[in-house]
């Protein structure tokens, strides 16, 4: 079931999203629900990673709007959207020699000011950040020496030290292990039951993001093709649609969340 606007935490409002003259969203209304953990799935190029890029205030809709608790996204301040909507991209370029306590710091930037400096607050929140993402004892290494899942997990921690009720994650298992994936995943559904924070995900994994969201957003070319919980809206019929992929739906055994079985294709079913 659709939800109505004012249920959503982040709206798109019949917004279309393009590159230049090329067009990934027309007309597109789509939402997030208060308080859920949210995942978008889809194949490749199918408008996914760019419509969190809208969500996040990085690409403005050629027409349409782009809603964050009501109000008009744009219209709010640069710190102030800081305070209330973090962002873990796809891709992080980190200032030449900064150590990974530095940049686990700039995430509480958003909450000083003129009246507020830094504080043991905010010492302790960096502190807990890199203990949950498993960073503390790289705190005073170089950023540039690290692994891309070592730093995928310091700009994590980051976006987790910045306090903020919403959160977007772009990808967040890139470059990760299938262990430092799972430990990632866990941590985004512990941010969201135990603190409350509005999670949004961009994921590749459709068994990963049917284990770990509260709704799930389908979409292809631009449109969404389904939205829900995992357990109403994936079936067989709902992936082959999107993925073009033939496939059995069985329970996990582990979660009892959806997981998709491709079919074997009849090569292989023969070799074997």
């Amino acid at each position: 079931m659709t939800l109505p606007q004012e249920a959503r935490r982040l709206y798109a409002d019949r917004a279309t999203l393009r590159y230049g003259d090329r067009a990934v969203a027309t007309d597109l209304s789509i939402g997030v629900p208060d308080g859920s953990f949210t995942v978008i799935v889809g194949p490749n190029a199918c408008g996914k990673s760019t419509l969190l890029r809208a969500f996040a205030r990085l690409l403005k809709p050629t027409t349409g709007q782009v809603l964050l608790d009501g109000g008009q996204i744009n219209a709010l301040p640069a710190k102030e959207l800081a305070r209330r909507l973090g962002l873990l991209p796809q891709s992080s370029t980190a200032p030449e020699g900064i150590t990974v306590a530095d940049l686990v710091a700039r995430g509480r930037h958003p909450h000083q000011g003129l009246f507020r400096q830094w504080s043991r607050e905010d010492d302790r929140v960096v502190t807990e950040a890199m203990a949950a993402t498993n960073v503390a004892e790289l705190a005073h290494r170089s950023v540039d020496e690290l692994s891309g899942g070592q730093r995928q997990r310091v700009w994590l921690a980051m976006a987790i030290a910045q306090q903020t009720p919403v959160l977007l994650l772009d990808e967040p298992t890139t470059f990760l292990d299938i262990a430092h994936q799972m430990e990632v995943l866990d941590l985004c559904a512990r941010l969201h039951e135990e603190q409350g924070r509005t999670l949004v995900a961009v994921l590749h994994d459709l068994n990963q993001a049917a284990r770990y969201a509260s709704h799930l957003i389908a979409m292809r070319d631009g449109a969404v093709m389904a939205e829900g919980p995992p357990s109403e809206i994936v079936t067989a019929d709902l992936v082959e649609k999107v993925f073009d992929l033939p496939c059995q739906v069985i329970e996990d055994p582990q979660s009892g969340t959806p997981l998709v079985v491709p079919k074997v294709s009849r090569r292989l079913a023969t070799a074997s």
